[in-house]
């Protein structure tokens, strides 16, 4: 079969949208939305992050992303702290760090089974796909050979 590039748009959104169902479902029971667990998944693998870097990787403005770690400080996820200059760095708390390993779990469950039809290998290749579709995306000037 061949597919156009709009259908495979199109099913990396079913995928991505099937993913956003079931993950917030999943994290529920543990008190944490998607947008929490994912905050707190980029600020373990950035610790000190800004605050503006953490709205990037969440996608997010700094603005909402702001709204959002001021929440997550008040239940004692995250702490706020001075950094450099003017800016706010963000760290995990313990307790933010014990429901990341839990939600990290649930996450993990999820994702295996969705993509659980596919082989080891049929896997790798759609991972390696995607990441030449977003380095192209990330370096628009690199010439196609």
């Amino acid at each position: 079969m061949t597919y156009r590039p709009a259908e495979v748009a199109l099913a990396v959104k079913r995928v991505q949208h099937r993913h956003h169902r079931a993950l917030s479902r999943g994290l529920a029971p543990l008190g944490l939305s998607l947008v929490q667990w994912d905050a707190m998944r980029h600020l373990r693998q950035q610790p000190e992050a800004s605050l503006h870097e953490l709205a990037v990787l969440t996608f997010q403005t700094d603005q909402s992303f702001g709204t959002l770690a001021a929440r997550m400080a008040d239940r004692g996820l995250i702490e706020r702290v001075p950094g450099p200059g003017r800016a706010v760095r963000h760290r995990l708390t313990e307790e933010g760090a014990r429901l990341l390993a839990e939600g990290q779990a649930v996450v993990d469950g999820i994702v295996a089974s969705s993509f659980g039809a596919l082989s080891a290998e049929q896997l790798n290749c759609l991972g390696a796909l995607l990441d030449v579709v977003i380095e192209a995306e990330e370096s628009p000037r690199r010439v196609r050979q």
